[in-house]
This record gives structure tokens, C-alpha cells and sequence, in this order.
């Protein structure tokens, strides 16, 4: 899952399913500001056990796309991001039952999800849904059954 996410209004502008290439991190273009944040890991004073995490002793910020602004290169937004989407999205989750087994449900899912997060849920930190916040639309959307 890409999604490419403006900072401010926390509003996704657009997604993309692909595989983890150089060539699918490059299907939105260029006319983005888009940088990568590559965490240095090192050994731990600590001893090892046998779940313990690596420990991050620094981060390479690097400029791919565009023009983006070294203080707001961070994986946090997209990380909440991404986690906000697994827990409304349950075809994200592996070995469960509602896993997707094709790409044509898992597309048909995914649009319902960015659908909901986008118009319908209001954000906590925003208190007003991320199309709101980006003056996309003035109103709370809903969907009736």
C-alpha cells in the first residue's frame, strides 16, 4: 500500500497497491515532495532476548522527489496512518478469515477505507475530517444503508 498523504490536513490525496519497488514508489510522479527516512540501527547494551527490537542510534533523511522540507521528513504520519488503516480495514490483517485473497476485493476494500477516512471519520487531533480540513468538502459525509 502507497498512500500519498498531505501533512496538514492529514487528507490522502491518492493510494496506489503495488509491490515495495524503486518503480511503484515512483508511480505518483514528479510532482511531489516525497524523502526517505532510513533508521541506523546498532547493537544494544542490553542482552538479547529473543523478541528484543534492534535499537535506532541515528536516521539519513534523503530527498527523492521534488523539494520537501528536511523539518517535516518523519515517518510518524504515515506510520498512524497506516495503523489507522489496518484497524478499519480487517482484509489487511493476515491469517484471518477476512484476509484478501484477490487484488480485485482488496482494491474494492481499500477504496471503501481511504472512502470512510477521508470524508466520513472525523479526526481526533483535526476535530473535523481530513477533507474538511483541506477545504475539499464543508460537510460530514454519511452513508445509509
Amino acid at each position: 500500500m502507497w498512500a500519498a498523504i498531505d501533512a496538514d490536513s492529514k487528507l490522502v490525496a491518492t493510494w496506489l497497491l503495488g509491490d515495495r519497488s524503486a518503480s511503484t514508489a515512483r508511480a505518483f510522479g514528479t510532482k511531489i515532495d516525497y524523502a526517505q527516512l532510513q533508521k541506523i540501527y546498532g547493537e544494544s547494551s542490553e542482552p538479547e532476548k529473543r523478541y528484543s527490537p534492534a535499537v535506532c542510534i541515528g536516521c539519513k533523511k534523503q530527498a527523492v522527489i521534488g523539494d520537501p522540507d528536511p523539518a517535516h521528513v518523519s515517518t510518524s504520519f504515515v506510520e498512524r496512518h497506516n495503523l489507522s488503516m489496518r484497524m478499519t480495514n480487517r482484509r489487511d490483517t493476515r491469517l484471518t478469515n477476512a484476509f484478501s485473497k484477490k487484488i480485485e476485493n482488496h482494491s474494492a476494500a481499500v477504496a471503501l477505507g481511504y472512502f470512510a477516512y477521508n470524508l466520513i471519520k472525523i479526526h481526533r487531533t483535526l476535530r473535523c475530517t481530513p477533507a474538511m480540513a483541506a477545504g475539499v468538502t464543508n460537510r460530514l459525509w454519511e452513508v445509509r444503508t
